[in-house]
Order: structure tokens, then sequence, then C-alpha cells
């Protein structure tokens, strides 16, 4: 943890910290460290987790970014930070002096919206902190997306700003035109000394591509050395597409092992931080002009101009110091995003590598919130990525050594694990884990094909290969007494992965059960899977799982096939089909209701039937309760932990 040098805060300084899971909220992060920046503020930003409470007076102003994840939590990498806020010794003066701002980012088809922020935003204030400016807040269902509300509260922060701490006379902000030094950047370590394992890696690609006959369209062997901190080595063991070949979409069942035994339950979450392609780095590479230093060792070190230490962010990529012989290539290949799709801040960096006025004029415009709605029909609409940019807009060189000030960092992408009960384990004692992904392919509006980075990865990648993966704790987190009580499961597609995992929990509880007591039947609760899907036939995964399991434990299995007949049916018609049932389930019998899958309109649907069958008791009672009890009585189990949803 970083701790506070002295206990005033310096003459103009600003700490920005951010929660994040996907990365969004370090965009924001980032962003908002560059404003404060060009308003002549000494600047860092960094994660929560690397700071501790005691430091923030030591600035004249702290703004947390946080989004909010699962069941209304903070971020992984900001929870040390927020358990260190809860402890009940702490006096309401401990954060008397400090001065903030908080951001959140959420997503408000969940029912607990920006949960996260809001409860940081209030346990800072209890501790006696003051709130300089009206907290903002984004959503990610905004029809512009996340800068839809990011850019008017970043202008109105930013006129706030130069009114409570106004610059010095004849000192102006730095210009947007003006480019701020990066704060990390590569340098050459030895000169020349290209690494065999290079070669060695892409010829055994190159081979793998012509000898895939026992493992076809798996074609990539990789062994992953990155040093990424709090994970570890699984080993591919099946890479098994589950969907029919000529079905619309790609699903894979994917299987790794470790050979250590790993604690893990319903809802848990693998994060695999994905690789580029071999040929988008090449391209990348031979736009920029880079081929001469590709294959040199590099290290990343502070840039110029960051003399004394407390200037010196945090490096954007931990513990790549260890990482076995780094060339400017597995740099890219490994570290860099280069098919994410660029937010407004790229545009304004790039701009300042090309020596095209048109280009540059044009680039700068993507940044102005005026030409918003351009911006959005230029990136997010068509989800063109950083590579086609640099590709239409042909005169930008950047020098290698800025490449980690330029470009997003990759990030790990969660999937929930599909896996529970006896599928945990393997024969020799290690752990196992199974996921359930789609593998994100579509054609835009501008008729190009797109690709999820990390399912592009994984659906490729060939049994033996070796991931850095890291196990997460989810947002489900069902108890045993839920285990054991009525549930309704609602999954979608491959949301059904972590309902499959709290099934096989159910049915190793029941095992248990049965062996400690003699053979006597466990009082366990009845649970009704609502799967959904577009066909029968394409896409009902684990069937004949589902069979087995209604034959270990009380399971009724109810299916919407939306495409198998003229009308289309939803999850949430089933429910309003059924009333009776779901309400004895979940009143009479006070069961616990667990929403997966995708995020948008299904969840609300269902919570809108689920509304509906409180309203009429199910049919069951003479007098119909107000919208507004049966409202309140879903809440009330969203407050208890009895409704929880996990959506992406």
């Amino acid at each position: 943890m970083n701790e506070s040098v002295a206990q005033r805060p310096r003459k103009r300084s600003a700490l920005i910290l951010y929660g994040t899971e996907t990365g969004n909220a370090q965009e924001v992060a980032e962003e908002l460290g560059a404003l404060t920046e060009r308003l002549h503020f000494v600047t860092q930003v960094s994660e929560l987790d690397n700071f501790s409470p005691d430091s923030l007076h030591s600035y004249s102003f702290v703004i947390f970014v946080v989004s909010t994840t699962g069941q209304g939590d903070l971020p992984a990498n900001a929870r040390t930070f927020w358990r260190s806020l809860l402890l009940k010794r702490l006096p309401p003066t401990y954060l008397s002096g400090v001065n903030f701002v908080s951001f959140g980012l959420g997503d408000s088809s969940y029912p607990k919206f920006n949960w996260a922020s809001r409860k940081l935003n209030r346990r800072l204030l209890q501790l006696g902190a003051s709130e300089i400016f009206p907290c903002g807040e984004a959503d990610q269902q905004h029809p512009e997306g996340l800068e839809g509300t990011v850019i008017p509260w970043v202008g109105d922060f930013r006129k706030h700003l130069l009114d409570r701490y106004p610059l010095l006379p004849g000192q102006h902000p730095i210009p947007d035109d003006v480019q701020l030094p990066p704060k990390w950047v590569l340098q050459l370590q030895e000169r020349g000394q290209v690494p065999a394992c290079v070669e060695s890696i892409v010829s055994d690609t190159q081979k793998l591509e012509l000898d895939s006959d026992e493992y076809p369209g798996l074609y990539r062997l990789d062994h992953d050395v990155r040093p990424i901190p709090d994970c570890f080595t699984a080993t591919l063991t099946q890479n098994k597409r589950v969907t029919p070949p000529k079905h619309w979409q790609d699903v894979r069942h994917i299987s790794l092992t470790v050979p250590d035994s790993a604690s893990y339950g319903p809802g848990d979450i693998l994060a695999i931080t994905p690789k580029n392609f071999s040929n988008d780095v090449q391209a990348l590479i031979d736009m920029m002009g880079w081929n001469d230093q590709a294959d040199n060792l590099v290290s990343l070190v502070p840039g110029e101009g960051l003399s004394s230490a407390e200037e010196i962010p945090s490096p954007p990529i931990q513990g790549l110091e260890s990482y076995p012989k780094l060339t400017l290539r597995a740099f890219l290949t490994d570290y860099l995003d280069l098919r994410a799709i660029p937010r407004r801040a790229f545009f304004g960096t790039i701009s300042h590598y090309t020596v095209d006025e048109m280009h540059k004029e044009r680039l700068l415009e993507f940044t102005n919130p005026e030409f918003l709605d351009e911006f959005w029909d230029y990136t997010t609409r068509p989800r063109r990525s950083i590579l086609e940019v640099l590709q239409e807009f042909s005169s930008i060189r950047i020098p290698w050594q800025h490449a980690p000030s330029v470009f997003p960092i990759l990030r790990a992408r969660q999937f929930s694990i599909a896996s529970g009960g006896d599928l945990k384990r393997i024969p020799d004692g290690g752990a196992k884990f199974e996921l359930l992904i789609a593998i994100v392919k579509y054609r835009t509006v501008i008729r190009r094909i797109r690709e999820g980075v990390c399912t592009r990865y994984l659906s490729v990648l060939r049994p033996g290969s070796t991931l850095r993966v890291q196990l997460q704790r989810g947002g489900l987190n069902p108890s045993a007494k839920q285990l054991a009580g009525a549930t309704l499961l609602v999954g979608p597609g491959t949301g059904v992965a972590p309902l499959r995992s709290m099934l096989w929990e159910k049915a190793a509880l029941v095992r248990t059960y049965r062996q400690e007591n003699l053979g006597i039947e466990p009082p366990i609760g009845p649970t009704i899977l609502l799967y959904g899907g577009r066909n029968r036939a394409a896409d009902f995964f684990f069937e004949e799982e589902w069979q087995l399991l209604s034959k270990l434990i009380p399971l009724q299995i109810f299916t919407a096939f939306s495409r198998d007949q003229k009308q289309k049916i939803y999850v949430q018609d089933v429910v309003r089909q059924n009333p009776s049932l779901f309400f004895r389930l979940l009143h009479d019998l006070t069961g616990s209701v667990y929403i997966c899958g995708s995020s948008g309109k299904m969840p609300e649907a269902v919570r809108e039937a689920l509304v509906e069958t409180f309203q009429h008791g199910g049919g069951s009672i003479d007098e119909p309760i107000s919208r507004q009890e049966a409202e309140e009585y879903l809440t009330e189990m969203e407050k208890i932990g009895r409704y929880k949803q996990e959506t992406w």
C-alpha cells in the first residue's frame, strides 16, 4: 500500500482511484486523470486496493470511479480498500479533511443499479469526508453507452474544479492539442537479441495449422508464460462445440484442470486473459514501421520528466519484470488490446502522431462532445476496432516506445463456472473447471465480421494448451440453506452455466445426506429450472444431464424455445402460464430466485412476470394484492438475498 508522506494536502494534487472488472472504470479514471493533469494537478491514477484510506489526506481531492458487480458489490480490485473502511473502530472523523467526488458505472437492468458507488459514497460521508461535487452515474443501457452520461458529467466537473481550485495568475489549462508526456514507456534492453523461443513458437503454430486432423479447427497450441498476479496454470482438456455445425451460434463446452485441489462454489467465476493473433500483431508492426525493433528485448520504465518518486504512477501492468525474454512482439501479443473499440480519449492521443492536418482534424472531431452521435456511429455502432482505425488513418506513426501509453491493456474476461459437486474433481485429486461459452462472432451494420477478443482466442485452442487463469468469487453465492430449499433457476442459453453448477452442488448435498443418515431421504425443497433457447434441436444444452439430475433431486424442467413454433415463447411467458406453481414455490415455500444470462430485456421481463404472479397470488387467493405490495415483496426478496441476478 502507498502510505501518506504528509497529513496536510499538497498545494495542487489529485488522486484518482478506480475499481473495475472489465476495464470501463479504469478508462474513465484515466480520462479524469488527463483532465486534472491539464489543470496542473500532480495526478496519480491507481487501483483502489493499491492505497489505504490513511493516505487520502495527502491530496487536494480524491476521485473514486467504481463499477458495480454481482449483487451490488465492489469489484475485486477494490474490496481490500472497502473492507478497511468498514472497521468498527474507525471514528466518524477518520476522513475529516478529505475532499472527494465519486463516479459510478452500472447497468440499469440490474436491481441494484450502481450500488457499489452509492454505498462507497455513503461510507465516506459517514467517516467525515467532504463531497465537493455531486456524484455521477453511468448506465451501460444508455442509448449512447457509457459516453452518454460520462461526457456531460466530466464537462461540469471540469468547470467546478476551475472555480474551486483557480489557476495562478497567468496560468492556463494545458490545451487538448498539447500532448501530455507518457507515464510509462518501453525501452530496449539488449539490442539485436532475438530469443530462439520466438522462432520456435511461430514454426510450431504453422505446423499445427497443417496437422489438425485430431482437433479440427483447433490449431493453436499455446502455453501462457505471463506473470499475471493471483493466477494459476490450468491445462485445457476439452474444447468441444455443442451446437450443430450449421447453427448460427458456436457454443463451446470447455474443460480445464489443475493438479491441486481448488475450492469454488456455484456462481464463481474463472477469468481468462486472451492473447492477440500473430497476423494482427504483424499488421500493427507493419503499419507503424516497427519491424526493426519487433524482436528485440524491451522493458517497461517510467516516462521522462517523472523525477520524484511520488510522481511515478503505478505501472499499467503488474509483474512484467518477471516475464521471460520480453520482446516488443511478445508485449504486443500478450498485453495490448488491439481489437478493442476505441474510446474518445484514444482519438485525442493518436492525433498527436500524425502530420496530416485533415486526419488530425477528423480525429479531434471524435473527441468533441458536440459530435458524440458521430463518434458513436463510427465506433460503437459498427464495433470498429483500434486496428481498423489505424488502417483508415494511415498517416499515424506511433513510436514503439509509446505503445503502453497509447493502447488499452488486455483485460481478463470472466466466465461463470458450469461445474459443481462431483464434476469439480478429477480422479488424481486435482480440480476441474467446466465452462459453457458462446463464441462471439457476428456481422455488423457495415457488413464486417466481428469477433470477441477472448472467445476468438479460445475458439482455436487445442487441448494440451496451458492458460493462466484467475478464480474469482461470484455474486450468486447461495447458502447451504438456499441450496437445500425451494429454488427457481432461470437460465436462457449459456446463462444456464452457473445454474448447472448449482444443481450438481444440490445433488452432492443429497448424496452426502443419504450417506450420513443411512439412506434417509434429505429434506430438499423442489427446484424448477426454467431454460430458454431458440431451438430445442440446436441449443438445449445439457439436456441429458437435466434428466439425470431430476432422478437425483426434486427437479422440474420447463423450456421456452422461441423459434420452434409460430408464436414466440420466452421464459417470462412460462412464468405467466404457471402462476400458481411459481407463487407456491416462491411465496408459500419461501424459495429463492436465480436469474442468469443476457442482460437487458430478459431479466426485466422475468421480474415483471414474477410481480404479476405475486400480485394475483398465483390465482390461489380471493383478494389480489396491489401492484405496489407485489413489488415490495420482490424488493424484500432482493434485500435478503432470495432474488439474485448474474447477467452479462
